[in-house]
């Protein structure tokens, strides 16, 4: 598909596919913010997520096999090897999901390998541009099959406490753009990730929410212990059409809820985003629309 790179692009070089603002959004205003590809250290972190930290593998063959990939035997395998989508999608219905690693800065194999996706970065045509009434929002400049990779939601990663403080802050009129993501792995061990790209983003910042989004998040470790949010295509989906996902978490056509951190099953992700501390109106025209975006109590509690 041929791009147009003479348009606005959000990145400034810095995705390998630029990322479009529409040519009238772009003479309206364009939105104020430091572009970044990945997450970045943010008050409180006490993890750079840029750091490698998690232990690579030694296969020397062009794409890893699980027979001796010691990435894929702890981990399991994620993606299929001949489409690069990601398996078993149906696991993260309603907010479970399998852990997802990555080979790594410290692996042997190739930069192509089929266990490598999220870390190659934004591949696909996207477009931000002015909704009816929804703001800011993206659609996709092409199809792209399920499965498929997409983009990250990458920000500021911070602790709790600053979550809580720049939540606190906002007026019920500004956008809180913080996602909340609790992992729990049995036995009470919960691990808590708190992303915020107001101020320092990338293109996911402006994903708008549905009640019946055609986007699912997953989080993924490449170099790091701290997780990627990955947004692969649950469905297909066609060119031109609007990119979403549900701000509470998971992907199905069950009705958001109110999440109130009180998820307790093992292996379960839990994944949040909030808008001001007061209900605001859902505009998704889903016919299983809930007409209040979802709302997070558990980061000011």
């Amino acid at each position: 598909m041929n791009i147009d790179r003479h348009g606005v692009d959000l990145s400034n070089g810095l995705e390998e596919v630029p990322v479009l603002l529409e040519g009238s959004s772009a003479r309206l205003s364009r939105p104020l913010f430091q572009y970044s590809p990945e997450n970045t250290r943010g008050p409180g972190c006490t993890v750079d997520p840029s750091e490698v930290t998690l232990p690579g593998c030694s296969c020397l063959s062009h794409s890893c096999l699980t027979e001796s990939c010691s990435c894929l035997q702890t981990h399991g395998r994620a993606y299929d090897t001949s489409t690069g989508t990601l398996l078993n999608l149906s696991t993260t219905d309603c907010g479970y999901c399998s852990p997802v690693f990555e080979c790594n800065a410290l692996c042997s194999c190739s930069d192509s390998c089929s266990n490598r996706s999220v870390q190659r970065g934004l591949r696909l045509g996207l477009e931000v541009y002015s909704t009816k009434n929804k703001g800011w929002g993206v659609r996709t400049l092409q199809a792209i099959p399920c499965g498929i990779f997409v983009c990250e939601y990458a920000g500021e990663v911070i602790s709790l406490e600053e979550a809580r403080h720049r939540q606190l802050a906002q007026t019920s009129m500004e956008n809180n753009y913080i996602i909340a993501v609790r992992e729990h792995a049995g036995a009470g061990s919960v691990t808590e990730t708190f992303v915020d790209p107001a101020a320092v983003g990338n293109v996911g910042r402006f994903l708008n929410h549905s009640c019946c989004p055609n986007l699912l998040m997953q989080p993924v470790r490449v170099h790091s212990v701290v997780p990627r949010l990955a947004l692969f295509a649950g469905r297909n989906i066609d060119a031109r059409e609007e990119l979403t996902f549900d701000y509470s978490g998971g992907y199905s056509n069950q009705a958001p809820v109110e999440v109130m951190a009180t998820q307790s099953s093992d292996d379960a992700l839990r994944v949040s985003r909030t808008d001001g501390l007061q209900r605001k109106e859902c505009h998704c025209g889903a016919e299983n629309c809930v007409h209040f975006l979802p709302l997070d109590l558990s980061i000011i509690n």
